[in-house]
């Protein structure tokens, strides 16, 4: 899992995940999947320390009009390369 590489305490157990809360994340690159994995990746990412880089963060495109824009004017750092 992309949240694991960041740190995130998370077993999977046939249906079940459990997750244990951690005091931080650590930024990593790492890569979105679909539009939900893209938008979990980015609030651990607002939320980690470091710089975390989301590749393929296109999936974001078809459900977060704006996304950097509004995350920005809440005060987030966060930039879009282009492809």
């Amino acid at each position: 899992s992309e949240l694991v590489r960041m740190g995130a305490d998370i077993t999977v157990s046939g249906n079940h995940a459990i997750v244990r809360g951690r005091k931080t994340l650590q930024g990593a690159p790492v890569m979105a999947t679909d539009l939900r994995a893209s938008a979990s990746l980015v609030v651990a990412g607002l939320a980690a320390q470091g710089l975390t880089e989301i590749h393929r963060v296109y999936h974001l495109d078809r459900g977060y009009a704006n996304l950097v824009e509004k995350l920005s004017a809440l005060g987030a750092r966060i930039e879009r390369k282009p492809a």
